[in-house]
């Protein structure tokens, strides 16, 4: 959730790290800091602050020179959000820094253990046990001191750790919590996000779970936590940095939302078989006999990842007929769940890190099961860890509310849901129905897009109410929910979602002029029923925004969407939604890009 951000070779490390941190402020945090040091210098230099990176800046001296350096953004976990609570963390000779994200499960332990023998803490935070760790080993190498310290640590973590009696290098490690390697010339980067490092290189090395490395300015090695050296092969990182630029709008969200014509142009490209009428997914690594084994579909997110899911497995089983349904990971890994071997089970997350779609990822391979990833972050943990997979080729997502990672994974779960059909019993003329229907989505995005004036409108008068509900009917409900949340993200209007059936069993008796319903609606078999609802509304003097194909007279505004096939109108059916939801909160002045207590990578429980 925090960032992390380090250098080690000739040029100046301040303004690289402060610029690495800059380019992670979209993760969410509330405090940040940064030391530094060369071969050159006695000892660490540390400046900290509560609040964001320019106040950081602000801090820092203008002699505060160094070619080695370590920076992190704080998200707050162990400790309110501080100067002192802030990393890096030093130790009390100021000879080790280091930099962590994650949660050290038995920090409370080993902090009282520390202070029987003496050890003064200066923070409340879980970090600082980590640094005393490493400044208290008698071990000769600095590898050795932070491999002693990790042995007594039990949590997740990713982190990095300098020391001034070792000037020539870093030591970083990983458990649960991304370390991305970048390779330069005579210069080593290392950041929890290839977003810091893309302006300097596009050669990264992902470190696996259980893995360390040490970087030195012209070299880098990695190996276990036991010692054992480890192969890693540098990849290319397939974005550039332009591609994490607002490209002249306000912010990334806005931004976002008008990327996703081309995004969901990008997840079909190459994937579309027109002869059989179905798609090419070898990345799935999942034969023909293979997927007609498959008895049942089990897909695991969370948050909007696990709406996604809730969209794919209505599609997978329209289109398959395949008994499928989606579930948080984060109540999923919890609950002692019977793995079948028939069930295929599909693990979603943007970042490809989600800490708790990761656990049950690997509880499943733990017993066997076949798991497929779809993720948007090539060689993310989720991506190596599953048996097969998809990638979304959203592109980089930077808004802590996701836009386009949510629509492309819809998209994806429709490529899926098409494949499986096509292996199965659904027919050629289905198949070309479902492809010319998906070919059909960027043209009706665009087309959504250019009705945002309109939907600014209304936002404008939503922006006064201090609930909002969201109903819908079987493939509206997954929508609804997934609006519900993104107004709740950005605005911080309280919102819930509904089943419209669900109505008179309890949320009738919320229903005032004051509470505005967004009820969606698309022309389907359905329909009726639909408007039965918006009647049930309209008689207690309920206001109703509907999303729907064509004007809706019960309802007192209506945004019309574009007709696809039936199974795909849910993926345009929550895009006017996100713009809805993102012009409430510019009307009410909201930070839409990094909303209050939210973190866009989720790698701690």
């Amino acid at each position: 959730m925090c960032g992390i951000v380090g250098y080690i070779g000739r040029r100046d490390v301040a303004p690289l790290l402060l610029e690495g941190l800059q380019r992670l402020e979209y993760r969410g945090y509330d405090s940040a800091g940064i030391v530094v040091t060369s071969p050159k210098t006695a000892g660490l230099k540390m400046v900290k602050a509560k609040g964001r990176v320019r106040d950081l800046e602000a801090k820092v001296p203008a002699r505060f020179k160094g070619t080695i350096g370590i920076a992190h953004t704080r998200w707050a976990t162990h400790g309110a959000p501080s100067d002192v609570n802030a990393h890096p963390h030093m130790s009390a000779d100021n000879k080790v820094a280091v930099v962590h994200n994650g949660i050290i499960d038995n920090a409370a332990e080993l902090r009282r253990k520390l202070e029987a023998d003496g050890v003064e803490f200066l923070s409340e935070t879980d970090t600082e046990v980590l640094t005393h760790l490493v400044a208290l080993s008698q071990a000769e190498t600095l590898e050795e001191k932070v491999r002693q310290a990790l042995r007594v640590v039990e949590g997740t973590y990713g982190i990095a750790v300098m020391h001034a009696d070792f000037p020539d290098r870093i030591v970083v490690a990983r458990n649960g919590s991304p370390v991305v390697l970048g390779i330069g010339e005579k210069e080593m980067f290392v950041a929890s996000d290839v977003a810091a490092l893309v302006t300097h290189t596009r050669q990264i090395v992902t470190l696996d779970d259980g893995e360390m490395a040490t970087l030195k300015a012209d070299d880098f090695r990695t190996y276990t936590t036991e010692g054992t050296r480890t192969t890693a092969e540098p990849t290319t990182v397939e974005w550039e940095a332009e591609s994490y630029d607002m490209g002249g709008h306000d912010t990334y969200m806005h931004k976002e939302i008008h990327e996703q014509a081309d995004a969901v142009d990008r997840v079909l490209r190459g994937r579309i078989d027109d002869r059989f009428s179905t798609v090419h997914l070898g990345g799935l690594n999942l034969d023909a006999r293979e997927a007609r084994a498959v008895r049942r579909v089990k897909i695991l997110g969370c948050g909007t990842s696990y709406h996604a899911g809730m969209i794919g497995a209505q599609m997978i089983e329209e289109l398959a007929r395949i008994p499928a349904d989606a579930e948080p990971a984060s109540e999923f890994r919890y609950r002692n769940a019977v793995v079948d071997p028939d069930t295929l089970y599909v693990a979603v997350s943007q970042s490809g890190e989600t800490y708790d779609v990761l656990a049950a990822v690997q509880e499943l391979k733990r017993k066997g099961a076949r798991v497929l990833g779809i993720v948007n972050v090539v060689g993310s943990a989720i991506a190596r860890e599953a048996d097969g997979g998809m990638y979304v080729h959203a592109g980089p997502e930077v808004c802590v509310v996701s836009t386009k990672c949510f629509t492309n994974t819809t998209v994806a779960f429709a490529l899926l849901a098409l494949h499986l059909g096509r292996t199965r019993d659904l027919s050629v003329r289905d198949g070309k129905r479902i492809i010319e229907g998906l070919r059909r989505l960027p043209e009706q995005i665009s087309e959504i897009l250019k009705r945002e004036e309109e939907i600014k409108q209304l936002a404008d008068q939503f922006a006064e109410a201090r609930s909002m509900l969201f109903i819908g009917r079987v493939r509206g409900y997954p929508v609804a929910r997934e609006a519900s949340l993104k107004l709740k993200e950005v605005s911080y209007i309280h919102a819930e979602a509904y089943p419209a059936s669900e109505l008179k069993h309890g949320p009738l008796a919320l229903i005032e002029p004051a509470l505005p319903t967004v009820a969606i609606v698309p022309d389907d078999d359905l329909l009726e029923k639909n408007r039965a609802a918006m009647e049930e509304i309209k008689a207690r003097s309920g206001r109703i925004l509907a999303v729907a194909h064509r004007e809706q007279e019960k309802a007192d505004d209506t945004i019309v969407v574009p007709k696809n096939e039936d199974e795909l109108d849910p993926i345009l059916m929550g895009i006017p939604l996100q713009l809805l939801a993102y012009h409430t909160a510019l009307a009410l002045g909201r930070d839409i890009d990094k909303p209050r207590n939210l973190a866009k990578s989720v790698t701690v429980e």
